[in-house]
């Protein structure tokens, strides 16, 4: 009797499909930040409160009176018509407030366009080419920031002058520095990495491995410091019109109308009160989304 040859029954290969379903379906980087970014209560909270305050500078106008409009008693206290009082003039304080709030929203997104293009321009020059271009452009940043910077913004604006115009040009070209540090350490980091060296062998062109190749890498740095940086030029704006060097009077800006409520404390200190609040509320929620962003954006924070 011949031997019986058992043969094991063939086990089927595994499905693939079947085990990428399992993983779950693929996110993308930007929903992964967003996840990430919602389950940050403080970053909601500054998200919502930045939102709210985009809403009011937009709607607000069409909702309000003129802020120039003096026919109010001066000095009038919260109510009566004036939900925030009038100021010495008689001016609504709620109508300067929310016209206030528009141009310093403003004037803080033109600066952060502009000092992030200068930023990345500069930090991508730099981290790309090196040598003596990098020594030059970096050390021209150091001094800059060895300057106190209120004191550099002082002698931008009495050179250039007072103004919306002035304020934003000179905002911008004094708040690029750090971005442009922070853009040339991702150059010089990523600029050795083997997808750049096989990039250059097969020779594409400089300005593309830049845009296409290294500046998305380093990316993330600069939305946080773009985000924060709205805040800072608001606080910056309302620091130099206090001191009387930047939005020129009559203009409903923030920083004026506390400048001008200094010797009016102690009898109406609504005038000082609100606008403050306004400026602290403006500035408090695009630090909140910065650090919101910063932590989103980590992608070693899973």
């Amino acid at each position: 009797m011949s031997d019986l040859i058992l043969t094991p029954n063939p086990v089927p290969p595994p499905d693939v499909n079947a085990s990428l379903a399992d993983v779950g379906p693929s996110r993308s980087l930007a929903s992964d930040a967003w996840r990430r970014f919602k389950r940050n209560k403080l970053a909601m909270f500054g998200l919502v409160l930045v939102v709210f305050l985009a809403v009011v500078s937009l709607a607000g106008p069409f909702l309000v009176q003129d802020p120039l409009d003096t026919s109010g008693l001066a000095k009038q206290s919260p109510g009566n018509g004036h939900l925030m009082g009038t100021d010495s003039l008689g001016r609504d304080v709620m109508s300067r407030i929310v016209y206030g709030i528009r141009l310093s929203l403003f004037i803080g997104i033109v600066v952060t366009l502009i000092e992030t293009f200068i930023g990345i321009l500069v930090g991508a020059v730099a981290g790309w080419r090196r040598g003596w271009v990098d020594s030059v452009l970096m050390r021209f940043v150091d001094v800059l920031l060895g300057i106190p910077y209120l004191v550099l913004a002082l002698a931008m604006v009495t050179i250039i002058g007072k103004g919306v115009a002035a304020v934003i040009l000179t905002l911008a070209v004094t708040a690029w520095l750090q971005t442009a540090r922070n853009v040339r350490a991702g150059f010089l980091q990523a600029r050795e990495t083997e997808y750049v060296e096989a990039a250059k062998a097969v020779g594409v062109s400089s300005k593309r491995i830049m845009a296409r190749h290294i500046l998305p890498n380093v990316f993330q740095p600069v939305v946080v410091l773009a985000a924060v940086g709205v805040g800072s030029a608001i606080l910056a704006e309302a620091a130099l019109s206090f001191l009387g060097v930047g939005v020129k009077k009559p203009a409903p800006s923030l920083g004026l109308m506390i400048s001008e409520s200094q010797s009016s404390f102690s009898s109406a200190p609504h005038l000082l009160i609100f606008p403050g609040l306004a400026i602290a509320m403006t500035v408090l929620g695009f630090l909140l989304v910065g650090d919101g962003l910063r932590d989103a954006l980590d992608v070693k924070d899973t």
